[in-house]
This record gives C-alpha cells, structure tokens and sequence, in this order.
C-alpha cells in the first residue's frame, strides 16, 4: 500500500513537471514575441522634410544634389573658379572669368556630376546658367551637358521678359543647331541653324524674330549668313 501511495505521487510529480516545462516553453515563446515586436523599426514616416540630399559614389565623390537650392559640393567644377579657369577659360575671350563670375550656378531641383565633377544633367526650376553665358531668362526643366560641361540639350519653359515660351533646343558645339519652340505671341515653329545660315517653318507672329515681314507668316523663312531672308508662305 505504501508502495502504491509512493509510485501515485511519484507520477503526480512527473505531470506537474511536464505541465511546467510547457508553460514555460509558453511564457518563453511570449517573452521572445514581445522582445521581438519591440525591435521591429517605427512606421515609415509618410513624409520626410530635408534641406538636401547628396548622393556619393563608391570612392566619396559627390555624384547627385538635391535641395531647394541643391547643396554645395567641393567636387562641382561650376563653383570652383579655379577648377572653372582651368577647364573652360581658354576658349574663350580674356573677360571669360570676368563674365563668368555673373552666371548662375545654384537652382531648385535634382543635378547630376559625373565622376569629374561636370554638370551633366539637371531637373528643376532656376536651373543654372550655360557655361558659355548667361540665359535671356529664368527656365523651369531638364537640361543634358556633355562630359565638357557644355550645354548639349534642354527642354524647358522659358520666362522672357514675363512672358513665357516653351522650348526644345539641341546643340552642336557652336552653339544651337535645331530649336522647336512656341511663344506666347502666336508663334510656333522648328528652326535650323548651320554655319551663319537659318532656316524657320512654322507659324511666325507678326514682329517675331523668326518673322522678316510685318504680317504673319505660316510656312518657311530662309536666311543666308548676310541676313537676307525669303520667306515662303502657304
């Protein structure tokens, strides 16, 4: 009998053991729940308010700003006189620095260098100035510099004297060779520039620059490099 009563309570022992062990694998597999719940990252916040943002490649060189005006960047040849002298002052006239120290070079938006530090690609408002001049007016859009930092491309409006004209221009390395634009006043066209020569097909407003005659012109205008133009109209 006493046996019997022994090996009961020895069972009875065993349960409560076993029920033991499971409620603490249970409180244990809560704790680790709870810890890790507590380790997870806070909700993305939905916006982010910044003053600029600078991307860097692998070696550290300042490759993308953006910023309302972009960062500053020891890298950019734009705004180092030095690094601006020595990369573009001898193609052009002695008073190259002089005229060079009145562009601008900052604006609202997204630009892209390239390993050297060129401008080579820009999105915003304000954009920056060419470095062969500056702009007949303040832009809004996307320009493409070449690995010289020269203006290749752009797409943009254009702000003149209040008024404001859209523009898709390309470039050869003298300058504009073929413009697509639409102004304000009416006039809407494709113009071709090559060696001093100047050819327009559009719509030409009367007193446009395109236009050589007092009323309006639709078709084409030709000038040749001693300015005289003949105007075909349809």
């Amino acid at each position: 009998m006493i046996m019997t009563n022994l090996q009961d309570q020895i069972a009875q022992l065993e349960q409560r053991q076993r029920c033991l062990k499971r409620w603490n694998t249970i409180v244990i597999a809560a704790l680790l729940c709870v810890g890790l719940l507590s380790l997870r990252p806070a909700a993305e916040p939905e916006i982010i308010r910044v003053r600029g943002i600078v991307v860097v490649d692998e070696e550290g060189h300042d490759r993308i700003l953006i910023g309302a005006p972009i960062p500053t960047s020891s890298d950019r040849v734009r705004t180092d006189t030095a690094k601006a002298r020595s990369k573009w002052a001898r193609y052009f006239p002695e008073r190259y620095m002089e005229w060079y120290s009145t562009y601008r070079h900052d604006m609202d938006g997204m630009l892209v260098l390239d390993d050297q530090g060129i401008d080579r690609a820009v999105f915003g408002t304000r954009v920056p100035d060419p470095n062969i001049g500056q702009r007949i007016g303040p832009s809004t859009g996307i320009l493409i510099n070449d690995s010289m930092g020269f203006e290749r491309s752009g797409y943009g409006l254009l702000t003149v004297d209040g008024e404001d004209r859209m523009v898709l221009g390309m470039d050869d390395l003298n300058g504009e060779a073929a413009v697509m634009s639409v102004h304000r006043d009416g006039t809407a066209g494709f113009s071709v520039f090559s060696k001093g020569r100047t050819f327009f097909a559009g719509h030409g407003a009367k007193g446009n620059g395109n236009n050589p005659d007092t009323l309006e012109v639709f078709g084409t205008i030709v000038a040749d490099p001693s300015g005289v133009r003949k105007a075909l109209k349809l």
